[in-house]
């Protein structure tokens, strides 16, 4: 018997299928058919504001569909749509929204606000720096919708209190959340999409991404300076009633900082002791249910925002189902050849392209259709390491470019509308123009530096996470 027989059929198996796997795609009916449900799903969250269904909507159609289709062509089914979503994500969003449910009442909050304003002593642009500061920090742990939304009113009022105008202090506060939100795995929803799939803990989000977040945050707080010197070189008038920006419930607040404090260190940990992100989130929510013993469950979970969770897991649906179709595999073989030849110059465009859609679009359903793909290119061999860090930087802060490119942007437009409808005063109100005057340059030149700083370091950038 020949003992190099077996050896020789196994290597002509793997040749065989290496062959298959160099041979291009060729679009079938079926990779069709899930590509243009993708694009009508994409098309109607994206114009949200225009037929007036809210996106959930539009996401939950277009994952009933994938799946039909799926079924009717033979490339995926109920069972597989379940497995594509990244249940990752929607447990650790769920968890963390009850946890600032629970935070929110105490006050705390409020009484930081009278404190940065008290330590600014009238002078404009520091406000605008402390206040900066203080949602930067708190969109490391805190999403940044969720910031805007607790220092939104906050900043209305501290403004109105000292008779000056709050654009500069909105615009700063949406900017520097969209920016600081970038730095962390549980900062901003693309940022724990792209961690869960690239399977990147905590500390490696954070130490690849710290630097580059810093300095675009201090880029923005120049270019704010400059662009906004205007309505911060007025005097400042009046003063804060501190009275009504008090603690509601201390003890409360103690206690919520405590378990914040505790989950920042098992995020630290959560790779060393095999938990995933969600396992902290619901950890942390545990405790503070027990130890702030008279809040009831049900009041926490009803300030959970379902249609937004009911929003990703459908996305996760759709999307899955273009990739078990192969038509993203068939999109990223185009791909491919750009990435071999100038992987730097990949990692840029990508960072640039990813931040302009960001800036048009929803960041959220580009980045789910983004992940497949570099996972594709992944598997064919490709280092797309420093594609991640690009994809994140990119979808992070090209929210800052328009005043719908991130949720965050939206709601402050809408409370400055509101505050100028109730007070009589239009130029209260942040128009596109005044977004374009200060929020796109800002975004322009946080990419700018982001960019140098991937140029500078960019074999740290391109070093295999794992």
């Amino acid at each position: 018997m020949d003992n190099n027989a077996a050896p020789a059929s196994v290597f002509c198996q793997v040749s065989k299928e290496f062959a298959v796997m160099l041979e291009p795609l060729v679009l079938t009916e079926a990779m069709l058919v899930s590509g243009v449900i993708l694009a009508l799903t994409f098309i109607g969250i994206f114009t949200e504001h225009v037929h007036g269904f809210e996106r959930a909507k539009f996401a939950m159609l277009g994952a009933g569909l994938m799946i039909l289709a799926g079924q009717y062509y033979g490339f995926y089914s109920p069972q597989e749509a379940i497995h594509a979503v990244d249940w990752n994500v929607v447990f650790l969003l769920g968890c963390m929204m009850a946890i600032i449910a629970i935070i929110l009442p105490t006050g705390g909050f409020e009484a930081l606000a009278a404190w940065l304003t008290r330590i600014s002593g009238g002078r404009q642009f520091l406000l605008m720096a402390l206040m900066g500061s203080a949602v930067t920090v708190i969109s490391l742990i805190l999403d940044n919708v969720t910031t805007v939304v607790i220092f939104g009113p906050l900043i209305v009022m501290i403004a109105r209190s000292l008779g000056v105008s709050p654009i500069p202090y909105l615009m700063a506060a949406a900017l520097l959340s969209d920016t600081g939100g970038v730095a962390t795995l549980v900062g901003d929803p693309p940022n724990l999409m792209i961690g869960s799939a690239a399977h990147i803990d905590f500390n490696t989000f954070l130490m690849h991404m710290g630097g580059v977040v810093l300095a675009a945050w201090m880029a923005i707080l120049a270019a704010l300076r400059w662009l906004c010197r205007k309505d911060l070189a007025t005097q400042t008038h009046g003063a804060v009633d501190e009275g009504s920006l008090v603690f509601k419930d201390r003890k409360l607040w103690n206690q919520s900082l405590f378990v914040l404090s505790v989950m920042v260190v098992l995020f630290m940990l959560h790779h060393d002791i095999g938990w995933e992100p969600w396992m902290v989130a619901a950890s942390g929510l545990t405790l503070l249910l027990f130890i702030a013993r008279h809040i009831a469950v049900d009041h926490a979970m009803g300030e959970v925002e379902v249609p937004l969770l009911i929003f990703f897991i459908a996305l996760f649906v759709v999307v899955g189902g273009v990739e078990h179709s192969h038509f993203l595999e068939y999109i990223g073989q185009f791909i491919l050849p750009f990435i071999e030849r100038d992987l730097m110059t990949a990692t840029i465009v990508l960072m640039w392209v990813a931040a302009v859609l960001s800036a048009m679009i929803d960041n959220i359903p580009f980045t789910a259709a983004m992940i497949p793909i570099l996972m594709g290119l992944e598997q064919q061999g490709i280092n797309v390491t420093p594609l991640w860090w690009a994809l994140a930087v990119g979808v992070g802060m090209g929210g800052n470019g328009t005043h719908i490119g991130s949720t965050a942007n939206v709601y402050i437009v809408t409370l400055s509308e509101r505050l100028a409808q109730d007070q009589g005063d239009p130029s209260l109100a942040i128009t596109p123009k005044i977004w374009f005057k200060t929020g796109t340059p800002a975004m322009l030149v946080t990419l700018a530096v982001s960019t140098v700083v991937f140029l500078l370091f960019f074999d740290f950038f391109a070093t295999p996470i794992h």
